[in-house]
């Protein structure tokens, strides 16, 4: 079954699980079987429209799903799923 790699920040909705396991042929599948699992995942990752997120980024095996098929990205029992969350802001030092 392909995989999820929590990040820290979305840990509570997953109960502290680093990776989750779940049963689906594409990304849009997969990330409605995580939802299903884990409750709030699905409002995290996508947008009203159904789509991922603007500061959500989430590749399968290394690969930025923007970048190609998108939540039609096939999936298969190996791959490896990362939700990367975009990190902003800081400070400048004077």
């Amino acid at each position: 079954m392909p995989q999820f790699r929590i990040p820290g920040p979305l840990r509570r909705l997953s109960e502290g699980q680093v990776t989750v396991a779940v049963d689906a042929t594409d990304l849009g599948a997969a990330i409605a079987a995580l939802d299903a699992r884990y409750p709030g995942f699905k409002d995290r990752l996508l947008d009203e429209s159904g789509e991922l997120r603007q500061f959500v980024n989430v590749y399968l095996n290394d690969e930025d799903v923007r970048l190609g098929s998108g939540l039609k990205a096939q999936v298969s029992e190996r791959d490896e799923i990362s939700i990367v969350p975009a990190v902003a802001g800081g400070r400048r030092r004077p």
